[in-house]
């Protein structure tokens, strides 16, 4: 059983690594930082669809945070200077305001600095919702 959460990105994103490699090196939150291409998947209870949609933060437990919760998780985890700003993107309305910022940066990220096209978010086909959007 693992005893550190695991934090799980996607490797084949330029802009994920040099955001995971910064928060290795800055934020040094207490976990396994791993990109899902490299992370035993099953064991984490994670499908490859997730870890390619967004951030995954698990726990020890195997309760898994995705996105801007992610984002909060590993902030708290830090503690130190970081915290306080976990702890804020935890609640209402921050918590509403960070998780469209989140999905805003990775829905775009192949456009941002260090982006690539194998940055794009690959999205399984699904049903499309009422009114043809």
């Amino acid at each position: 059983m693992r005893t550190r959460p695991v934090l799980v990105y996607d490797g084949d994103c330029a802009f994920c690594t040099s955001c995971a490699t910064f928060v290795e090196r800055r934020v040094r939150p207490r976990c396994a930082i791993t990109p899902w291409q490299f992370a035993d998947l099953d064991a984490l209870g994670v499908t490859e669809q997730r870890a390619r949609y967004e951030l995954l933060w698990v726990t020890p437990g195997g309760v898994v945070h995705g996105g801007a919760d992610a984002v909060a998780r590993l902030l708290l985890s830090a503690g130190r200077g970081w915290a306080p700003l976990g702890a804020a993107l935890t609640l209402p309305p921050l918590r509403w305001v960070a998780h469209g910022v989140y999905r805003l940066v990775a829905d775009n990220r192949q456009r941002l600095p260090g982006g690539t096209a194998a940055c794009a978010v690959r999205r399984e086909p699904g049903p499309r919702p009422p009114g043809g959007g």
